[in-house]
Order: structure tokens, then sequence, then C-alpha cells
């Protein structure tokens, strides 16, 4: 998606949601798919909007490394992304915020992709009591009027709710996401995987493998 985009907004504004992909992902490993979660103070944020979530465990990050290069380490692409996967957990190890250590982690990512785009915060382009008096739609609608976009591109599940016809009204065209016919491609430990970071693709592939996995 980012790099079929000419821009992304992070919407961290909204309220947080409990296991899901903000805290968390997967990896595959020799013993099975393998959670990397960050945890994160829960206790009176049940209504906090991400942006406002702090990291619970300052040793995280070397958790995560621990695991990702025990199952990686065989990849062809190992040798020639970890340093830069490792440079990327030591910048964020000691950031207590959620939202900013996703946004880093995402830029990162994206570095080794080779993708682009520019990454904008929904709080930058209007001020957070205008988001909060907005409906999901009309949210998204204004975030997107705020870029000058003409499109907008959303995720599948989004479709539950909504709502194409403010889009038009303001002269923006929706389009869909589809992860549909995404390829298989070799994996370490036993049969594909797809539900896994994209860490995967990277460390299996190395960066341009990865990149012709995904079409970026």
């Amino acid at each position: 998606m980012m790099a079929r985009c000419d821009a992304f907004v992070f919407l961290d504004s909204v309220q947080f949601t409990r296991r899901d992909w903000r805290t968390r992902n997967r990896i595959k490993t020799a013993q099975g798919p393998l959670w990397l979660t960050i945890p994160v103070k829960q206790k009176g944020n049940y209504l906090a909007p991400i942006d406002a979530m702090e990291i619970a465990e300052p040793g995280w990050a070397a958790k995560h490394l621990r695991s990702i290069e025990g199952a990686y380490r065989r990849g062809a692409g190992f040798s020639s992304v970890i340093d830069a996967v490792r440079a990327a957990y030591a910048a964020v190890a000691d950031q207590p915020m959620l939202s900013a250590v996703n946004q880093h982690l995402t830029e990162a990512l994206c570095a080794l992709l080779g993708i682009t785009t520019p990454f904008l915060r929904d709080v930058e382009l209007l001020p957070r009591e205008r988001l909060d008096a907005l409906d999901p739609t009309q949210r998204l609608v204004e975030l997107a009027a705020a870029t000058g976009a003409t499109h907008y591109l959303s995720g599948p599940s989004a479709q539950a709710y909504l709502d194409e016809g403010a889009f038009a009204a303001r002269g923006m065209a929706v389009e869909w996401m589809s992860y549909a016919g995404l390829p298989e491609y070799p994996q370490l430990w036993g049969g594909f995987e797809p539900a896994v970071s994209v860490l995967d693709p990277i460390l299996t592939l190395g960066p341009d493998g990865a990149r012709a996995v995904l079409g970026a």
C-alpha cells in the first residue's frame, strides 16, 4: 500500500485497540510462528488514543532482536540487512511511546525496500479536536483532503464501514487494496505461512527478493 501511495498518513489520534497489529507481529521460527509483542501500559488507558500509549517493558527491543536473529540467521538476506535491523531497534529501544516506535520501524523497513513515500501524522494535518469530532469516514475524508488527494487507497477491511459517497462528494475516488495473488516464496522452517511480518521476506530473500514478491 505504501509503495502505491503519494503520501501515507499515520492515524494515531484514534482510540487504541487491544490485541491488534499495532503492538505485535509474527515471524517464523523452527518451533512455528512466534508473536513479537511490545507490551504497553493498559491499566486506566481503555479509551486512550494510540499516540498516548506508553511502552511497559524496557527490554522488549533486545528480546525481539534475539528472536529475529535466531529465526533468520540461515536466511539468504540475513547478512546484508541484519545491521540495518539492529540499528532500527537500537534507535527506539529507549523510546517510551508506542506510536513513535512504530513510525520509526515502519520508516526503516520502507528504507530497506526502497519505498520513498512521504509519511505524515494525522495531528500534523488537522487539529486533534477537529479529528475527535468527526465520524470514522469523515475523518478520513478530511485528512485526505488536507493532503490535496484525488484518490484514497484503503485496506479491504474498511469496506464494512467506509462511505465512498462521502469521498465522492469531495471529488475523491476510493480504491481498495487487494492482497489476492501475492505469490508464495521460499521460507525457512517448513511450509508457506503468509501471515508474518515483512521482515520474513526481507531476511529470507534479501531486499531485492522481497521487493519482487511484494510488488514494491
